[in-house]
C-alpha cells in the first residue's frame, strides 16, 4: 500500500514512537494519583512532554500546555471556554472542528472571511469584519483541503492591535510548519499528535498564553484539591479532568524528540518536495483539475484534485483497489471551502505527503492519476 493520506493521520510512525508506547504500556501508572514509582514515572514523562510542546510551539509556560485526545477536543475546550452570548467571532473557512463548536454556541455571532476559487482569503477582510463586540479571531493555519497556508503572524498582529484573542487550529501544521505563539501573537494554539507530529492517535492538546482564562470544558478527578467543589483554577489541571492518556503522551514525547533530532525543516523540505513533484505532473495532465493556490510553496504538503467528471469517491476507490494507493475523497469536513471551490456535488481527492513517503511512491501515484485521466 502506498499511503498518501497523511493529512488524516500518519500511518507509518518512527520506530522510537512505537517503542515508547509499548514501554509505557508496561511501566506507567496513573500520573498525579499516587506516590509510587510507576505513578511518578508517568508524571515525569507527561511533564517532559509539556516542556517539549512548549518549546516546539513557543508557549511561554510549560504548565500552560494541556493535553487532550486530539485537536477537535482542544478546539471545543477553547471555543466553549472563551466565548459567551453577545460575543462576535471572526473566522475564515474552517474544518468542522471549528465550525460546529461555534455554531452550537447560543448568542455568539460568527462571520466568515470568504475564500475565492483558489481557496485564498483576503487579509483585509479580517479587519473589515471586526465589530464592537468582536471577541476573537479563530482560524486554521493550513487548510486540510487545499493545503493553503495562512499568514497567522499577520492575522495575530491584527488581532492584538484590536484587543482581540487569537485562536489557531494547527491540526495540519503542528510539527511541520513554524509555530511560535509569542512571535505570531497566538493566544491559544490547538494541535493534534497523530498527523505531522507523527505521534499516536488519541493525543493532542492546547497551549494557552498566560493571562488567558478558559472555562473548564469538563470537570472531575484531578488528584489534587480533592475537597474543592469546583475544578481547580490552575493550569493545566483546570483543563485536564480525568486520567490522561499517559501511554499515548509517552509516544508523543518520543515523536517530538524525533522531530527535533531530524530537524523540522528537513522533514518539511522532504514533504514539500514530494508534493511539488506530484503537483507539477498532475497539473499538466489533461482532464485533471487541481485545487488550491500553488503560487507559493510555503504551504502544507497537500494536493487535492478531480479527474474529468468522475465522482471523487469513485476515483479514490479505483486508486485503492487497482493501484494500492490510499487517498481521501469526499468533503473532508470542510463544507464552506468546498462551496467556494465549487466541489460540493462530487467532493475531491486529496493526496497528502509525509516524511515516510518516497519519490518512487510519488511517481507511482502520478502514473495512476494519468492512467485514470486517459
Amino acid at each position: 500500500m502506498i499511503y498518501l493520506d497523511n493529512a488524516a493521520t500518519t500511518l507509518r510512525k518512527p520506530p522510537c514512537v512505537i517503542d515508547a508506547v509499548v514501554r509505557a504500556m508496561t511501566t506507567l501508572g496513573n500520573s498525579g494519583r499516587s506516590a509510587h514509582e510507576e505513578s511518578l514515572t508517568a508524571s515525569r514523562i507527561i511533564y517532559d512532554a509539556r516542556e517539549a510542546a512548549a518549546a516546539l510551539f513557543g508557549c511561554p509556560r510549560a504548565d500552560h500546555v494541556a493535553f487532550t485526545a486530539n485537536s477537535t477536543e482542544a478546539l471545543n475546550i477553547a471555543i466553549g471556554g472563551l466565548f459567551s452570548p453577545g460575543d462576535h467571532v471572526s473566522t475564515d473557512l474552517e474544518h468542522n472542528s471549528v465550525l460546529r463548536p461555534l455554531y452550537r454556541l447560543e448568542g455568539v455571532d460568527v462571520s466568515f472571511v470568504p475564500a475565492d476559487r483558489l481557496g485564498r482569503v483576503r487579509y483585509d477582510d479580517f479587519a473589515a469584519l471586526i465589530r464592537s463586540n468582536t471577541r476573537a479571531i479563530v482560524c486554521t493555519h493550513a487548510s486540510n483541503l487545499t493545503g493553503n497556508l495562512l499568514d497567522i503572524g499577520r492575522i495575530g498582529r491584527l488581532a492584538h492591535e484590536r484587543g482581540l484573542l487569537f485562536v489557531v487550529d494547527a491540526s495540519q501544521t503542528a510539527g511541520a510548519a513554524e509555530l511560535d505563539m509569542e512571535r505570531q501573537n497566538i493566544d491559544v494554539l490547538c494541535f493534534t499528535g497523530h498527523k505531522s507530529l507523527m505521534g499516536p492517535q488519541g493525543t493532542g492538546g492546547l497551549c494557552v498564553r498566560p493571562g488567558v482564562e478558559i472555562r473548564p470544558f469538563k470537570v472531575g478527578g484531578t488528584g489534587v484539591q480533592t475537597y474543592l467543589p469546583q475544578q481547580p483554577r490552575e493550569y493545566p489541571t483546570r483543563l485536564e479532568a480525568g486520567t490522561l492518556n499517559g501511554h499515548g503522551i509517552a509516544g508523543l514525547m518520543a515523536a517530538m524528540d524525533y522531530i527535533r533530532s531530524v530537524g523540522r525543516e528537513t522533514i518539511r523540505s522532504h514533504e514539500l518536495a514530494l508534493a511539488r513533484r506530484f503537483y507539477e505532473g498532475a497539473a499538466n495532465t489533461p482532464g485533471v483539475t487541481v485545487y488550491g493556490d500553488f503560487s507559493s510553496w510555503d504551504r502544507a504538503p497537500i494536493v487535492t484534485l478531480n479527474i474529468r467528471d468522475y465522482d471523487s469517491s469513485q476515483v479514490s476507490d479505483v486508486l485503492a483497489q487497482d493501484y494500492g494507493i490510499a487517498t481521501r475523497a469526499g468533503a473532508h469536513c470542510a463544507p464552506r471551502l468546498h462551496r467556494a471551490l465549487g466541489t460540493v456535488e462530487r467532493g475531491a481527492v486529496r493526496f497528502s505527503f509525509g516524511w515516510m513517503n518516497t519519490e518512487e511512491e510519488t511517481d507511482a501515484a502520478l502514473a495512476a492519476v494519468r492512467e485514470i485521466a486517459r
